[in-house]
């Protein structure tokens, strides 16, 4: 008895629903219903993940482009130098001692700690005014 019962589900499992006259099995409508989570899911990985890191990636490209001799940096093994020399669109010369250079690419520069001043026009003024006296 209990096994008449188990065959009259599993057919009941394997038929199809009649769909009622006039009315399509899939509508455009539902289709798009299907797909709108999967959208807003992508939307809201591009605005949390994918632009941050653009924009992150896009700054870091522009402080390596912005290098100059003398500007004191971070390689990505750890290591404080300031630049000794550009050698190509590359290549760096990191002195980080007194007279101990190392060469890097410029690519393993993770961050800019200073700039260097540049030596203004009213201080030359003034040390050649104090000169003078």
């Amino acid at each position: 008895m209990i096994l008449d019962h188990l065959s009259l589900i599993g057919t009941a499992f394997a038929q199809d629903v009649a769909p009622a006259a006039g009315v399509a099995p899939t509508s455009a409508g539902g289709a798009f219903m299907q797909f709108l989570p999967l959208l807003l899911i992508f939307v809201v990985f591009y605005f949390i993940l994918i632009r941050p890191q653009q924009k992150k990636f896009n700054e870091h490209k522009t402080m390596l482009n912005a290098l100059r001799r003398g500007d004191k940096v971070v390689t990505g093994g750890g290591i404080i130098g300031s630049i000794a020399k550009l050698e190509g669109d590359d290549h760096l010369v990191i002195e980080i001692a007194e007279g101990v250079k190392v060469k890097v690419l410029r690519n393993t520069v993770q961050s800019l700690v200073a700039k260097p001043e540049p030596a203004n026009a009213n201080s030359s003024e003034k040390g050649e005014a104090g000169k003078a006296s």
